[in-house]
């Protein structure tokens, strides 16, 4: 015996069940913590560019051989490129 499948459009289903209190709550959890994410990334990026300032670096290092501050900055750049893209990989949509 088939069965028959009945169809409800979105908008049917949003008004009959309405939005559940449980994906609030989650939303509101996502919200906070993506804040909390950027405060910390704000007060990391400042801590850092402190210690840099104070630190003197690439002051010090002008006197001698650059060579090792070279290469850290090479691979700096490197690690960033492959951040950025797997960043890009990461917001396409896989298609099956």
């Amino acid at each position: 015996m088939p069965k028959t499948l009945v169809r409800r459009s979105a908008c049917e289903r949003d008004i009959r069940q309405g939005c559940a209190p449980r994906q609030r709550r989650i939303a509101l959890v996502e919200l906070i913590i993506t804040a909390a994410l950027a405060l910390s990334t704000a007060v990391a990026v400042t801590a850092v560019s402190i210690g840099f300032a104070r630190a003197e670096s690439l002051g010090t290092a002008g006197g001698g051989d650059l060579l090792p501050v070279s290469i850290a900055l090479c691979m700096g750049l490197l690690f960033a490129a492959i951040g950025a893209a797997a960043a890009m990989a990461a917001a396409v949509p896989r298609r099956k």
